[in-house]
């Protein structure tokens, strides 16, 4: 058969996964898909991601390719690797891509989402996929908070140890916090992200808004590049990977 690159739209439920990536040990997801493409094509398929998930981490959206020799037509794949993934993986979407296609360097944006839940007793039902705050902070403080981050920065303050990026200076297109069916959400969408910058990055502006800081705090935090200035960092749970964008224009 004719080799083709694939490109594959999965979402899947981080809560039980070490993350994407396969590890010494662990359930990854990269180790489920990769499990079921292997049977499908009865040869080992590797494929490459766009953005790596953590922990505990969700993904509306993620996009990987590989390179299949089957005779699954292009937009058939989630058919048939649906029904030998687990219950908390699904293949959405599949076509084919040019040879050259790499989903990880191909990639001009990347979107998360952060869901929040402000209600006084958390619900069993979303205790999996969002931080429960207990309290409802004021949207005008942390937008005006957020706006800081938009723009070309360097974001050492906001990863953590482990980060093996080569520079950490990141094009961060917009952030802004917003209220949805019942949750206040913090969406961002950058180039690329460090390793747990969604999640320090909202964490600490959450810290900054309880605290009534201004704007100019959060730009000396910034600049500083000193990841002890900054605020805790947000639980994996409420963390989403959106979508990805191949469009510049976009």
């Amino acid at each position: 058969m004719e080799r083709r690159n694939i490109r594959i739209i999965l979402a899947y439920d981080g809560t039980d996964f070490v993350g994407w990536e396969r590890q010494a040990s662990g359930r990854s997801v990269q180790g489920v898909v990769e499990a079921a493409l292997s049977e499908l094509h009865g040869h080992p398929v590797d494929v490459t991601v766009a953005g790596r998930t953590d922990a505990g981490v969700h993904a509306l959206a993620q996009v990987v390719n590989f390179h299949s020799d089957s005779s699954v037509p292009d937009g058939r794949f989630p058919y048939a690797l649906n029904s030998l993934l687990p219950a908390d993986v699904r293949a959405l979407h599949s076509d084919r891509v040019a040879d050259s296609f790499h989903a990880r360097f191909d990639a001009k944006a990347r979107t998360y989402r952060y869901q929040m839940s402000t209600s006084e007793f958390e619900s069993p039902f979303e205790r999996r996929f969002s931080w429960h705050l207990r309290r409802g902070p004021r949207l005008d403080s942390l937008n005006a908070l957020a706006g800081v981050l938009v723009g070309t920065h360097d974001f050492s303050t906001f990863t953590a140890a482990g980060d093996t990026s080569n520079s950490r200076v990141r094009d961060l297109y917009s952030a802004s916090f917003y209220w949805t069916a019942g949750y206040l959400v913090f969406r961002v969408c950058a180039n690329a992200f460090l390793y747990r910058m969604v999640r320090s990055l909202l964490g600490t502006l959450l810290d900054l808004e309880a605290r009534a800081a201004s704007p100019a705090e959060l730009r000396e935090i910034l600049a500083g590049g000193e990841r002890d200035s900054a605020g805790p960092t947000a639980p994996a749970h409420g963390l989403f990977l959106e979508g990805v964008s191949y469009d510049a224009a976009r």
